[in-house]
């Protein structure tokens, strides 16, 4: 029998981690992790001391809390969003949500009705993907372009009256790229004159290269009637198990997520939002520090990929976590996934994991996510991607 599961495919990290099931890694060649886009160290000390300080001194943090969210933490979201994009928000635009996933499942999930179509460039992000699946909405492939960039005209001609939303996440997982404000600003255009749902996905918002607002979606007199934004905490302060993430819309349109969220979690997790809220007021400088150490880290990616482009391959996308190549092989990504684990020691993504199923663009691309290696561990990570290459050149010419 069928089932909305189902109807989806097996979650693209735990497929990779059953890769390294029962390997052993030697000291001198450990395995390098580039395949989930999320920090694996503990919060700062100051901030797991606020968790601890929280957890015994106020009760309230260990009971039902508001469906939306922590009203203080709505209001800072809201207070520092107007200041940084240069817009008007009000707290009653805002909802702390369990994860960001969560809040594109809430936000689907309010948008759309078995049958309906999402618009999603490609290469997605596969969670936005199966949770489309498991909703019976149809996801409708999107084709970036060579600079991986969606277009608005190319949208356009997509759009059907059945479509519901238009899906962008930006610096995007898996590519890294960041969207030009021009880009953001003609989508939004196409989605506001179509009536349709413009969803952004900033996850990854404080690792953008680029200083200031990334776009003025904010600043538009009825931006809520349009544009629904999606946000994550846990790359920011490291809160990944805390599961933290927020959504900016319409009052209207919240009214209608709260509905699923009081259904699936009742409320987010009462200490993670404490936590967000005392990060958000405290650690302004060290978030800074840790953006500044994820664009040295990008920079030096850039630095060391000409070894990797003389072998043939092609640097598509790098930005926030992420870099994202074109491979020079006579094979499926997933093959040379697989493959650079047992000769390489390295664990990345196929990019048959971001594509729609037979898509030969994937088959030729793979994702590193950087979050987790330093400059020290790139420069590991390239010279075994270069070993590698010859390697398999070399038994191809033989």
């Amino acid at each position: 029998m069928g089932s909305r599961t189902k109807a989806t495919f097996s979650p693209p990290v735990m497929q990779a981690r059953r890769w390294i099931e029962g390997l052993v890694f030697s000291a001198d060649q450990p395995l390098i992790n580039v395949s989930q886009a999320a920090p694996v160290q503990a919060p700062p000390q100051a901030l797991r001391a606020h968790i601890a300080q929280v957890a015994l001194e106020v009760p309230e943090a260990h009971m039902y809390g508001h469906v939306l969210g922590l009203p203080d933490l709505r209001t800072e979201v809201a207070q520092q969003w107007s200041v940084a994009y240069g817009g008007q928000i009000s707290a009653a635009q805002v909802a702390i949500t369990s994860g960001c996933n969560q809040a594109f499942a809430a936000a689907i999930s309010s948008l759309t009705q078995e049958g309906d179509e999402v618009i999603v460039p490609t290469p997605w992000y596969f969670n936005h993907k199966m949770w489309l699946d498991m909703q019976g909405v149809t996801t409708v492939p999107l084709q970036t372009g060579a600079d991986m960039c969606p277009s608005a005209a190319a949208a356009e001609a997509l759009i059907t009256p059945r479509t519901k939303a238009i899906v962008l996440v930006t610096p995007n997982n898996p590519t890294g790229t960041e969207y030009p404000e021009g880009l953001l600003a003609a989508f939004y255009a196409l989605a506001a004159q179509r009536g349709l749902a413009l969803i952004v996905d900033e996850t990854y918002r404080d690792f953008d290269s680029r200083s200031g607002a990334p776009h003025g979606l904010f600043q538009h007199d009825k931006w809520d009637e349009t544009l629904i934004q999606l946000y994550s905490f846990s790359k920011a302060y490291r809160l990944t198990g805390h599961r933290v993430g927020a959504v900016v819309a319409s009052a209207s349109r919240l009214a209608e997520m709260e509905k699923f969220l009081d259904t699936v979690t009742i409320c987010p997790n009462q200490l993670g939002q404490y936590a967000a809220l005392w990060g958000m007021q405290n650690l302004g400088d060290w978030l800074a520090g840790e953006r500044l150490e994820i664009l040295d880290r990008r920079a030096a990616i850039s630095e060391a990929f000409p070894k990797l482009e003389r072998r043939g391959w092609k640097l598509l996308g790098l930005g926030a976590y992420f870099a994202y190549l074109q491979h020079p092989f006579d094979c499926s990504s997933t093959e040379l996934a697989q493959e650079l684990v047992t000769q390489a020691q390295v664990l990345s993504l196929p990019g048959t994991m971001f594509t729609p199923e037979g898509d030969p663009n994937g088959g030729q691309q793979v994702r590193l996510a950087f979050a987790n290696v330093d400059r020290n561990a790139i420069d590991v990570l390239f010279a075994r991607l270069c070993s590698y290459s010859d390697k398999k050149q070399g038994d191809l010419r033989a």
